[in-house]
């Protein structure tokens, strides 16, 4: 089976992941683009894309691209790409739920012949033993006998205009051989950088899964250098800057880890490891270090002010940022929100400046007050997202008066405006 250049691609889901790549593909096959979001399709017909993956131009010029809701319009497809999200639930569980949906979506309309390929982030063995079986009961076909699965994980890094899709070498795997050497040659016929051809669709999986946990240990790491040096009161980005000198010491920088992948894959992998009887530890205990980070950031701050005679309860603070990452208009899994969540809770009137998120991801269980100008000054300030457009931002003009204290857990600024870094 070889790849035809009259085939027609379905990519289920638009977001950052899928948009890209059915913009990719329409360069050379017809696509489908599918999305269960009736106004996210809407606005990409119209050429508007919240996510700022494409412009205007890409998606109304575009005649191999279709843009749909519409289930029937996947009929005629011979491979379909399912990049629909993969969350984790308040337990920090795996929810397959966005995943299985689109199987069965993806099986009710699948013949003989047909490829599946996942790109969504999952535990190894995810895609033959939890998909697969969906896909066989809702398209009455038999697996690697009537129809067949790949796995490519996704390396999209949202907000980088530099690193995208086909810039970056992407793994690919097959259900048997041929079908590898197939859905590597399709990757193969879009990507500049080249692919890698993994030797089975599990280890394409944990690949990917093991990617995203192996930075999350690394920022772990220098997380857990930044509440020891804290308490030694010296500048963590100071040591880091010095360690650095080395030629082999790898330069990563304390922070928040919030997004769909580095605060999300780990437990993907957790989750499997215990499946199998095994606990984890390294890997819980990075994660352990990074989402209980927003709180420090917090009470580092009302700290700072109680030390310079500030009162904290109806103090007003601000905090630059909520997006997950900088220049990203995405606002889901922020840990930015356990920042403002905790400045709320010792009774402060906290406002969000950030000219960059979508604020329309905000939901009713968010408390938070977005402000689309800053048009007074504050006591306390944490810049918590390092934006293009604040790195010109004179902060020191944001201060209420010279007791008030600037937390700048990203760097943004020179030393010597604010009162702490992280």
């Amino acid at each position: 089976m070889q790849v035809k250049e009259d085939l027609k691609i379905a990519v289920i889901g638009l977001g950052y992941v899928g948009l890209p790549l059915a913009l990719a593909f329409s360069k050379k096959y017809n696509v489908v683009g599918y999305d269960i979001n009736t106004s996210r399709v809407a606005n990409l017909n119209k050429g508007i894309d919240i996510t700022q993956e494409a412009d205007e131009l890409e998606l109304v010029n575009n005649p191999n691209l279709q843009i749909t809701s519409d289930a029937a319009a996947l009929e005629d497809c011979t491979i379909y790409i399912v990049t629909v999200p993969t969350p984790i639930d308040k337990y920090k569980s795996p929810d397959l739920g966005p995943l299985l949906e689109a199987s069965k979506l993806v099986g009710s309309v699948l013949k003989e012949g047909d490829i599946v390929i996942y790109e969504s982030t999952v535990y190894p063995g995810c895609t033959e033993e939890d998909c697969v079986p969906v896909l066989e009961k809702y398209s009455g076909l038999l697996f690697n006998t009537h129809f067949y699965c790949g796995y490519s994980p996704e390396r999209i890094n949202p907000g980088d205009k530099i690193n995208t899709l086909t810039k970056i070498k992407k793994i690919t795997s097959g259900s048997t051989s041929q079908i590898a050497n197939v859905v590597n040659d399709l990757y193969g016929s879009i990507i500049e950088a080249g692919t890698y051809l993994a030797p089975s669709i599990k280890v394409a999986e944990a690949a990917k899964a093991i990617e995203n946990a192996q930075r999350d240990i690394n920022i772990s790491f220098v997380n857990e250098l930044a509440l020891i040096f804290d308490k030694i009161d010296i500048d963590t980005n100071d040591v880091l800057e010095a360690a650095s000198t080395k030629w082999n010491f790898l330069p990563f920088k304390p922070g928040l880890v919030g997004g769909h992948c580095i605060g999300v894959d780990p437990y993907y992998l957790a989750h499997k490891a215990q499946m199998l009887g095994y606990h984890p530890q390294v890997i819980l205990s990075g994660r352990q270090v990074n989402d209980n980070m927003g709180v420090f950031i917090a009470n580092k701050l009302v700290k700072l002010m109680i030390a310079k005679g500030n009162v904290i309860k109806g103090a007003n603070a601000l905090v630059m940022g909520i997006t997950f990452k900088e220049n990203c208009p995405d606002i889901r899994n922020s840990k930015v929100f356990d920042i403002i969540a905790e400045l709320q809770d010792f009774g402060m009137q906290v406002d969000v400046y950030d000219p960059v998120a979508d604020v329309s991801q905000l939901n009713s269980n968010q408390k938070v007050n977005l402000i689309e100008s800053i048009t007074k000054t504050y006591e306390g300030i944490i810049v918590a997202v390092a934006h293009s457009s604040f790195l010109t931002l004179n902060i020191q003009t944001l201060k209420s008066s010279s007791s008030a204290v600037i937390v700048d857990i990203k760097g943004c600024y020179p030393r010597s405006v604010v009162d702490s870094r992280l």
